[in-house]
């Protein structure tokens, strides 16, 4: 089977598809203006996020409770507020974007 260049561009395009749509979520939800992926804001970088919660099983779901909730004390003394207009779908798929991040 020959690929021809345009195929493979479609290929990657679908492929980085939902990485992209998880970035424009969370600049969407206003997530941007505290968290960067690989550098600390406000708050922590997304990247030091998905390290430190790599391997733990319940993560995805302690951490989209975090973004819906808000939280404070894990990563210094400025609290994360609340994010009422992050529902919980959005909060899952928020959080699963962020723990494929290295």
């Amino acid at each position: 089977m020959k690929f021809t260049p345009a195929l493979l561009i479609a290929l990657a395009t679908l492929a980085s598809a939902p990485a992209f749509a998880n970035a424009d979520l969370a600049q969407k939800k206003n997530c941007m203006a505290c968290h960067a992926i690989d550098k600390k804001v406000v708050g922590p970088a997304y990247k030091d996020v998905a390290a430190k919660y790599a391997g733990q099983k319940d993560a995805v779901d302690k951490l989209s409770q975090k973004v819906i909730k808000g939280g404070s004390g894990v990563w210094g003394p400025v609290p994360m507020p609340a994010n009422a207009q992050v529902n919980e779908a959005e909060a899952k798929q928020l959080v699963q974007w962020i723990m494929t991040l290295k």
